[in-house]
């Protein structure tokens, strides 16, 4: 009966310069009387504008013809007269009160301007920080360990794989799983006190001891058919090599205790014949016993049934476990 192989592990102006065009002062004394005989207006009622009488109002020049008026001014006036101080009037190049619209337009770009580059700058400085901090944590955060060498990396030895390793590590807890549609049930585990009471045969149990065997884990299952039963069994031992001589002394005396359910297939667990193998995974002993549930020696197509179910319930339960020790050192979570 064959058994598992090992695993491999800009803003615009006039057209113009200067003063806008519009209405000159009336000149001094053109034509008219003296000062002194100029007749003065009456006084205006209070609430009324004053009344020009008609000399005054026909020694006033027209103001259709604003250059004309300057130049009638300018022609009588004399040297040592101050020129006269021009009234601003309406022309059609004066743009009158100025617009602020651009100003403040620009203004308001260039507050734009201003706070969205103080944002862009806020935001790189922001950023520094936390790639600084990120490169730091990287620089500080400890190195993942390496795997041993070794086929079985730190399962090689148990000073690289210390932790213990428990029936739910190993054999999980779904009692009933499938393999390319073949079923399995899980019936019944133990966690052996000493090795010994896991294994029988003197040869085995000796080999147990002086590989300092510190556990014995073992579950029993049947196919979905109950037509096969058997018992699996892990031993932790102290290195791969104290493992070998363990595996060594397997034979048809020395192999797993059956360990028997309580159902109404597994208990016969043990009675008549069966098939034993003791292999190795690092520094454990993985020891099997399986059978047909009658106990009748199996014949080819039985031998390749119960290999069958030996290879789809370790691979599934302990070799998954152990796979994972190999390449962490730690139990299966």
């Amino acid at each position: 009966m064959g058994f598992p192989e090992e695993r491999e592990n800009g803003m615009g102006g006039s057209p113009f310069g200067g003063a806008p065009y519009g209405m000159a002062p009336a000149p001094r004394n053109a034509g008219g009387p003296p000062p002194e005989q100029q007749e003065q207006p009456e006084p205006a009622p209070e609430g009324r504008k004053s009344r020009r009488s008609r000399k005054q109002r026909a020694a006033e020049p027209p103001t259709d013809f604003a250059g004309e008026t300057d130049t009638i001014a300018s022609g009588n006036r004399k040297a040592s007269e101050p020129a006269p101080q021009s009234r601003i009037g309406w022309s059609p190049y004066d743009e009158g009160p100025r617009s602020r619209a651009p100003l403040w337009f620009a203004i308001g770009g260039v507050a734009v301007l201003g706070l969205f580059g103080g944002g862009l700058a806020m935001m790189f400085n922001a950023d520094a920080p936390a790639a600084q901090e990120t490169t730091a944590v990287r620089q500080t955060s400890a190195p993942l360990p390496s795997v041993p060498p070794g086929k079985y990396g730190f399962a090689e030895d148990r000073k690289t794989d210390p932790e213990p390793i428990t029936v739910k590590e190993l054999f999980g807890t779904k009692k009933k799983f499938s393999v390319s549609d073949r079923g399995y049930e899980m019936t019944i585990t133990s966690k052996d006190k000493k090795c010994t009471d896991g294994a029988l045969g003197d040869k085995l149990q000796k080999a147990l001891k002086d590989a300092k065997c510190t556990q014995f884990v073992r579950a029993s299952f049947r196919d979905k058919e109950g037509k096969v039963i058997g018992t699996v069994g892990v031993a932790n031992l102290q290195s791969s090599k104290l493992a070998g001589k363990v595996a060594k002394s397997g034979d048809t005396e020395n192999y797993v205790k059956p360990l028997a359910g309580k159902d109404s297939v597994t208990k016969f667990l043990g009675s008549g014949s069966g098939g034993a193998k003791v292999s190795t995974y690092g520094h454990y002993a993985v020891l099997v016993w399986f059978q047909n549930k009658d106990g009748t020696k199996p014949d080819s197509k039985g031998s390749k049934r119960i290999s069958e179910a030996i290879d789809d319930i370790t691979k599934t339960t302990v070799f998954k476990a152990l796979d994972n020790r190999t390449l962490t050192g730690s139990p299966l979570t």
